[in-house]
């Protein structure tokens, strides 16, 4: 019996000391590749490239408003009503505008702490690719309602074409450099190690106007517009890994 357990003791004897050997293995192998990770490092090298162009505005959007001051808010109303309802009969007869409300509020107006009246004011949003229909529209309607806002947008069509176009430039951009480094360096050859894309994205242009953007009722001439442009611009990050001889 004495001697079964000696021979169980050095199992568990050898046992311990093979799995002290596979740490040190483990620890030595981890420092190798640390070291391997270190030496590849060192020859990597950080590039970027830019490409953009100027793409032209293809969507029109514009923001009209009826305002009403006064004592009685349900007249107010009324009238505001009435008013957006005709502009809204107007402007839904033109097949290439998409037509929305929004903004409807009543507010009350102070002076000194004092309640003075009710501010009543609904909004008409108005988009469209036509921008001399729009345009004209946009007179028309003056006839009652003033101008809040006019801006040009870049469709997601247009900036997702030009920003594909833009992406394949930068990557060939991106890898001349790359090979023009690696030449410069002496090297034979590169790889990427890492990459990453980013599109820059531009917000709605307003329209210069020679006057405020709140135009008068009684100015019912159309304003003109010029559609413009937008710089779309795509950008490339990355690292390169030079081959040594």
């Amino acid at each position: 019996m004495a001697g079964t357990g000696a021979i169980r003791a050095r199992g568990r004897v050898v046992g311990g000391m093979n799995h002290a050997a596979a740490i040190c293995f483990l620890l030595a192998a981890a420092a190798i590749s640390a070291r391997a990770e270190e030496i590849a490092a060192y020859d990597r090298i950080e590039l970027s490239y830019t490409s953009s162009d100027e793409v032209a505005n293809d969507i029109l959007v514009a923001v009209m408003f009826y305002q009403r001051d006064g004592e009685a808010p349900a007249r107010l109303a009324d009238d505001v009503n009435r008013t957006l309802r005709w502009a809204v009969e107007i402007a839904v007869k033109s097949p290439d505008v998409e037509v929305q409300t929004l903004q409807y509020r009543t507010n009350p107006v102070y002076r000194n702490q004092k309640l003075e009246g009710w501010r009543v004011r609904q909004a008409l949003r108005l988009e469209s690719r036509n921008a001399k229909g729009l345009s004209e529209l946009v007179g028309q309607l003056q006839e009652r309602l003033s101008v809040q806002s006019i801006d040009y947008l870049l469709s997601d069509e247009a900036r997702g074409a030009a920003e594909e176009r833009l992406i394949a430039e930068a990557l060939g951009g991106f890898r001349k450099r790359a090979a023009l480094v690696t030449r410069e360096l002496g090297r034979r050859d590169f790889r990427i190690v890492s990459l990453r894309v980013d599109t820059r994205r531009n917000g709605p242009q307003p329209l210069p106007m020679a006057r405020s953007a709140m135009m008068a009722a009684e100015q019912a001439a159309p304003p003109a517009l010029e559609a413009g442009v937008q710089t779309v611009q795509v950008e490339v990050h990355g690292t390169v890994e030079l081959k040594l001889d």
